[in-house]
């Protein structure tokens, strides 16, 4: 099982709760075929998505979601490290989707590159969700 370590979702205005964003990490993780590993999730204010999309992207803006991979899905030989996942809800039109969005990120997926398969998979996940 991926261990999700979150911080910062209390499930306040609207936001999932921890519990919640870490089952919709494993969701996203599941979809695509990724069973171990750990990875971080962690709600942050405007000011620290700033600073880490200008320190790691050279982008000088507020975002809404950032997702740093870090081991990916090929093999490794400890256990797996999936990576960090930033959201900035006030950002966000759904802080539920950023989770799932920076999950696939981690995994690989990629929306300006693919051909729609990253969103597509998102918006099921969502619908899985939802249910």
């Amino acid at each position: 099982m991926v261990d999700i370590e979150v911080s910062g979702f209390d499930g306040g205005d609207g936001e999932p709760d921890s519990e919640t964003a870490a089952r919709l990490c494993r969701l996203a993780f599941a979809a695509c075929g990724v069973s171990d590993g750990h990875a971080a999730v962690e709600l942050v204010d405007d000011q620290r998505i700033r600073d880490l999309n200008r320190q790691y992207r050279a982008r000088d803006a507020a975002t809404d979601v950032l997702s740093f991979p870090v081991d990916g899905t090929g093999s490794v030989s400890g256990p797996r490290e999936l990576g960090d996942i930033f959201i900035c809800a006030p950002l966000c039109s759904s802080v539920a989707e950023a989770v799932v969005h920076g999950a696939l990120h981690l995994v690989g997926m990629d929306h300006e590159t693919d051909s729609g398969e990253m969103l597509a998979l998102q918006s099921e996940i969502m619908r899985w969700h939802q249910r």
